[in-house]
């Protein structure tokens, strides 16, 4: 491995690491494009959603009771996301997916630049126990198409006036699941078997960052933790508008 490798990796697993652990969303987002400079693409996506979920428990510590509090809030989401993930996959053959994330990319976009820079953040408070399920389902069926699972759901969860431990609460679990059956999957089809040399290197920094990245998580108030989660849409949105034109 040579230092250069070394060096993207290093760069890519504190970019996603911190990322994970201020937002528990959007590793990939800053961290494939370090990884897919010095390894070829299914072993940088497998080694992305393993380090996600592996900087992702030492964020559901920090929410656990906010976890426990609203359980069916979770499950709400969660649950149809699973059933999302085979269907997405099972469309792949019958998807232009370039055409799905450009779509997907473009509302991102529009959201984020809308929402972003707004005095007032909207505040959608009463309970939707269907609308929430529906957005985990075509948050599951976007993340097995796609690769896109978080994208629905921060859109979703950053309109919702709820506190910052409470929408982590749902949104890093809800991540969490979409990312072990995608590592499962990977794992299956040899994804990992020439990783190891990688992930000797990107896990520990990936903790490390993460640390940081709640470090800062539990200083910002519920308002800027919104803010945070609709700048991410944005740049979601900019990331895989530009990974496809490129």
């Amino acid at each position: 491995m040579t230092p250069e490798t070394i060096l993207f990796l290093i760069a890519g697993a504190c970019a996603g690491g911190f990322i994970n652990g201020l937002s528990g969303t959007g590793t990939a987002l800053f961290a494939l494009g370090f990884y897919l400079v010095v390894l070829d693409p299914v072993t940088a996506v497998a080694i992305v959603a393993l380090m996600s979920v592996v900087a992702g428990i030492q964020g559901l510590w920090v929410v656990r009771h906010a976890i426990l509090d609203h359980p069916n809030r979770l499950l709400r989401f969660a649950l149809p996301g699973l059933v999302g993930v085979p269907i997405g996959v099972w469309l792949l053959s019958g998807l232009d997916t370039s055409v799905l994330r450009l779509g997907v990319a473009a509302f991102l976009i529009l959201y984020g630049s809308y929402f972003a820079f707004r005095k007032a953040l909207p505040a959608f408070s009463r309970p939707t126990p269907v609308l929430d399920s529906l957005i985990g389902g075509i948050g599951g069926l976007l993340g097995g198409a796609a690769g896109m699972s978080g994208a629905l759901p921060s859109m979703w969860m950053s309109l919702r006036p709820w506190t910052k431990f409470e929408t982590r609460a749902v949104l890093q679990p809800f991540n969490m699941v979409m990312l072990v059956t995608t590592v499962v999957l990977l794992y299956l089809r040899g994804g990992y078997d020439s990783a190891l040399p990688a992930l000797a290197i990107t896990i520990p920094g990936g903790l490390l960052a993460a640390q940081v990245g709640i470090f800062v998580f539990k200083r910002l108030s519920d308002t800027g933790f919104r803010r945070i989660l609709i700048l991410l849409c944005l740049a979601m949105g900019i990331g895989v508008l530009l990974s496809e034109i490129l």
